[in-house]
């Protein structure tokens, strides 16, 4: 039986999981890790409500995590910090899975699907892909039969024949089936044959953890106070100033790390890769948006109203570095991603691949600070991001088919 399915998708899907949105609902109640503790109705509360007090009480969860230089974020290891922050937010991804940490969960699914003489979904969706491959490999054989049959005779009988597209020759999605696998030479073993004990098997041990990029690191430690980082050198829990320091060194190339005094901080400077990511990811958590990686869709950043399991993105960013004054960027040793203007192709291509998949394309632009108007003292603290500015360009494909109206 072929796997491959006509698709009859006419337009975009805005909801995922439907059959399990209650529970979805129920498990990720939470947009943050913070949670309020509301007290129960009382004539007190009702007192304290007309003065504009509230007893309402804020629960902050402690999570921890281990800074990784080489990797440019931040390991939790912890199975219940993982849980929270993802949960609560969708922070980090795990490291063996795509976006939720469920490589233990997939590793038992695997085991039962083994034991049950079935596929797993990884298994089928590897399967589908490539039925759908040799799909197409044999329809372009076919089309190729049937052009060649055509030049055939027209060179034999000098006859025009238009090589057609469709037809009992050709296989269709509702049409092809793929070939059964040759029995193989080796021998199988009888039935009845007694096999070796089964030995019961230990249950796996869950080896993934959580990865927070840099720019969600800080935003749990210094904006929302749930998050406790270590130095992996030392064990020991670094403070905000440290951390702040720690993660624009880190994207700084080794000259650029260098002070002659080494009671003096590194040589920060204003076009920090971390002070421009946080900067556009802080913006967009203000707002009330789920910002998660978008190097899938040769973007940045992809933004959800609540979440991935929830509705899929609908705006795709690519953070566009501007500076203030041009005369840095020709005097700064870093080399920013997008800081150059786009050209036209590379622009159209990026637009075409998110227009596919009805995401819209959005390019904020980070101004940085001139240096001669600010020193480089600022960076030593947070207060700096105050100096940057975020500006949004939304860019959208021109379909004469589907703009019509």
């Amino acid at each position: 039986m072929s796997l491959i399915k006509p698709s009859g998708r006419k337009g975009p899907v805005s909801s995922k999981a439907g059959g399990r949105r209650n529970g979805n609902d129920r498990t990720y109640a939470c947009p943050l890790p913070l949670t309020f503790l509301y007290p129960p109705p009382s004539p007190a509360r009702s007192l304290f409500g007309l003065l504009g007090i509230s007893l309402t009480k804020v629960e902050t969860p402690q999570c921890h995590g281990v800074f990784d230089p080489a990797t440019l974020s931040v390991w939790v290891t912890d199975k219940r910090d993982s849980t929270i922050l993802w949960r609560r937010g969708f922070f980090g991804k795990g490291d063996l899975s795509r976006s939720e940490p469920s490589w233990l969960a997939r590793q038992v699914n695997a085991r039962k699907a083994a034991a049950a003489n079935r596929l797993t979904a990884e298994e089928m969706t590897a399967k589908r892909r490539t039925e759908r491959k040799q799909f197409k490999l044999d329809r372009a054989r076919a089309i190729a039969a049937v052009a060649a049959e055509a030049e055939a005779l027209f060179a034999a009988e000098g006859r025009v024949v238009v090589p057609a597209l469709s037809g009992p020759s050709i296989p269709s999605a509702a049409t092809w089936r793929p070939v059964p696998a040759e029995p193989s030479d080796i021998p199988t073993p009888p039935q009845d044959a007694p096999g070796p004990p089964e030995e019961e098997e230990e249950p796996p041990e869950d080896v993934e953890h959580l990865q927070l990029t840099l720019p969600e690191a800080f935003f749990l430690l210094w904006n929302l106070n749930c998050l406790t980082v270590e130095d992996p050198h030392t064990n020991t829990l670094l403070t905000v100033q440290q951390i702040w320091l720690a993660f624009q060194t880190a994207h700084l190339a080794p000259s650029l790390c260098f002070s002659p005094n080494p009671t003096q901080s590194p040589q920060l400077q204003f076009d920090n890769p971390f002070l421009i990511n946080y900067v556009v990811y802080h913006h967009y958590r203000a707002l009330g948006w789920v910002i998660r990686g978008g190097i899938k869709f040769c973007v940045d950043f992809m933004l959800y109203k609540r979440g991935p399991v929830f509705n899929h993105a609908e705006f795709s960013v690519v953070v566009c570095p501007v500076y203030e004054d041009p005369a840095d960027a020709e005097t700064s040793g870093i080399a920013l991603h997008h800081a150059t203007p786009f050209s036209w192709a590379w622009l159209s291509t990026m637009n075409r691949v998110n227009t596919q998949v009805y995401k819209t394309l959005v390019l904020a632009y980070v101004t940085i600070p001139a240096r001669s108007r600010l020193s480089s003292v600022v960076l030593d603290s947070p207060a700096c991001l105050q100096y940057y500015s975020v500006r949004e360009v939304t860019v959208r494909r021109f379909i004469p088919a589907r703009m019509r109206d």
